[in-house]
């Protein structure tokens, strides 16, 4: 048995996929005789987000025994691990769709819309000692400067927008291989992007781009100011004080992006990702879990 007052968010994030299934649905249709299970995608979707966003359980294995031991009650059809964790596996692009859905359609109030945060964390499917053999489309070797080490795996890029005192709130979410450079992702993703104000560290500096974005699409990137090689030593003094001033500001304002990434992985454990065995179960711990982490704006 588990307390009412859990029994009420489960049966409200049941609810909420029931809501959403209607669109999730085509992200992961079957074209077979077994397209309408008994156990069926929204209870495993519902068991997944209930045991790690209110449970705590990061595993699938832990998820399942959970859900064995405790929801009997409520999902009678649940089958044994095995079938489970291969039925969770498929529904990896309606977790990515589900994302999609909380982010666009539950956005706070206080959001500045004319001003983002822009970073990128990584996730880590082995240490860069070892060969990395699992989803090798999506993932490849990189140095992690923040971890001091390298690592197998891909990136999370996030851009968000900015809410004064608080975390920022995810407009896109991308996932690349741990090699593609952030300012590579920021060119081909977002630097289209009007009227906006980015906030990001010196990587995503470019002084010409910067100026064309001015220019063409009234949009600027603000990063800490960056050493110019050969600079004179008197003029690098001069100016000191006011770049000092100037990128305190710029990090401060994109502190909390960081505080974001920092929150996903302290409730999700979302960067560890060594017992993942397939591309499809990389994919579904990495949605599955920002699922998790940001069904609670439906609430």
């Amino acid at each position: 048995m588990i307390p009412k007052d859990k029994d009420d968010k489960l049966i409200r994030i049941y609810f909420i996929i029931c809501d959403y299934y209607n669109e999730l649905q085509y992200y992961c249709e079957r074209f077979s005789n077994n397209n309408t299970p008994k156990f069926t995608d929204q209870e495993i979707m519902t068991i997944y987000l209930y045991a790690l966003h209110h449970q705590g359980h990061t595993r699938v294995k832990h998820m399942y025994r959970f859900a064995d031991e405790y929801l009997r009650t409520w999902f009678p059809h649940l089958g044994s691990y095995q079938a489970f964790n291969k039925r969770l596996n498929r529904l990896h692009g309606a977790f990515n769709r589900l994302v999609s859905l909380l982010l666009e359609n539950h956005a706070p109030e206080d959001c500045l819309f004319d001003q983002s945060l822009l970073d990128s964390m990584p996730i880590i499917t082995c240490s860069g000692k070892r060969q990395g053999k699992v989803a090798r489309e999506l993932t490849d070797k990189r140095y992690c400067s923040t971890k001091s080490m390298y690592y197998h795996g891909m990136k999370l890029h996030a851009l968000g927008f900015r809410r004064i005192g608080t975390l920022p709130h995810p407009e896109q979410l991308l996932l690349t291989p741990a090699s593609v450079n952030d300012i590579t992702v920021y060119k081909q993703a977002w630097a289209q992007i009007e009227n906006r104000f980015f906030f990001g560290d010196k990587i995503y500096m470019d002084k010409e781009l910067n100026l064309s974005m001015i220019k063409n699409l009234n949009s600027e990137m603000l990063t800490p100011v960056k050493a110019v090689k050969g600079m004179n030593d008197s003029i690098k003094k001069r100016i000191k004080a006011a770049d000092d001033l100037f990128s305190t500001a710029v990090s401060r304002v994109r502190q909390p992006i960081e505080a974001l990434f920092s929150w996903l992985i302290q409730k999700t454990d979302i960067q560890k990702a060594s017992l993942v065995r397939s591309l499809k179960g990389l994919l579904v711990h990495t949605y599955g879990k920002l699922a998790a982490a940001f069904i609670k704006l439906a609430f």
